[in-house]
């Protein structure tokens, strides 16, 4: 039995409007004016114990709205969510012992109390044995080169630092299950890699269920879901959502002295073209149905010198912006 079950979830918000300017808000106070937006239009999907699920979409697709109800802080307008057999709002003071949330935009840490007082007071939040809580901790903060902010103030440390903390604060309790909103939104490169390799390493050594929702999916998901105005666009692997969106693949190849090719090689070579040159170093992008990816590097490096060569896929951010404007969900 699935461990998250979400069967056709919708969720509805009703959002005031007024016209610009100061008339506009005077007439708004007098007569009011509502749209409703539909956050959710029935959302379906499943994950297993101990599954890793990237979970994306563009801006207010519902991504979000979706972690909240998942958490048990939203109750859908219809639908239902089941986890361990459990509704996550009505049952939330047992549900939010065994998962752990971490929103990008918001903070579980007290702004003002150095980090390690936080971890503290969570501890008595959640009940936490201290022996195991002590072991947990350290454990985390290791792991997550937390030694030398514990005693600064939350409001003192870079988003980096705090969102390492975050992490760190929302498996104190060890839970079972991990949401992710964003956590790695606004990081330089060193503190996405070390969110990305802590969250996949308590997806691996621990069994932690995992749902993440930021495009920095490709090294940590093995399956994806794609949601775009309040619908589940595509529930598949990573390279499978690839395949969908691109039909081409790309082979740079560096080759030992200026090669002579020619701009049409497609008229030479079917199913490849060249994208780019730059001195030595030449950019194909080719069909694989039309020719394997084995019988062209073996055509150049029968007909050609070659210093390097190697198979180069698009990025994912690249790739989900493709398949968000083939679906039209880029403006969700």
């Amino acid at each position: 039995m699935s461990q998250i079950v979400v069967d056709r979830l919708l969720k509805t918000y009703r959002i005031a409007e007024r016209d610009p300017g100061v008339l506009g808000a005077v007439r708004g106070l007098l007569h009011r004016r509502h749209r409703t937006v539909e956050a959710l239009a029935g959302v379906s999907f499943a994950l297993e114990r101990g599954e890793l699920l990237g979970f994306i979409g563009p801006n207010g697709a519902g991504k979000s709205t979706t972690i909240k109800i998942l958490s048990g802080i939203l109750r859908p307008d219809g639908g239902s969510v089941r986890i361990d057999g459990r509704d996550p709002f009505a049952d939330r003071e047992h549900h939010v012992g065994r998962i752990g949330v971490v929103f990008g935009q918001r903070t579980q840490l007290w702004w003002d109390l150095p980090v390690g007082e936080g971890f503290d007071l969570l501890r008595d939040i959640y009940r936490v044995d201290r022996e195991r809580y002590r072991r947990t901790r350290d454990e985390l903060v290791a792991l997550l080169s937390l030694e030398r902010v514990l005693d600064q103030p939350v409001r003192q440390l870079s988003l980096g630092q705090r969102m390492r903390a975050e992490i760190a604060a929302a498996l104190l309790h060890e839970p079972e299950i991990l949401f992710l909103d964003e956590p790695t939104i606004g990081l330089d490169a060193p503190s996405k890699l070390a969110v990305r390799d802590f969250v996949r390493r308590a997806n691996r050594e621990r069994g932690t269920t995992v749902l993440l929702t930021t495009h920095d999916i490709e090294a940590l998901a093995r399956r994806v879901i794609v949601i775009g105005h309040g619908r589940v666009l595509a529930d598949s692997p990573v390279e499978a959502l690839r395949a969908q969106v691109l039909a081409e693949r790309r082979l740079v190849v560096d080759f030992a002295q200026e090669a002579q090719l020619p701009d049409d090689l497609g008229t030479h070579w079917p199913g490849v073209r060249v994208n780019a040159r730059d001195g030595r170093t030449l950019v194909l992008d080719f069909d694989p149905a039309a020719v394997s990816a084995p019988a062209l590097i073996a055509r150049i490096a029968a007909e050609h010198a070659v210093e390097d060569i190697r198979l180069e896929g698009l990025a994912i951010e690249a790739v989900i912006a493709r398949f968000y404007a083939m679906h039209g969900a880029a403006d969700a």
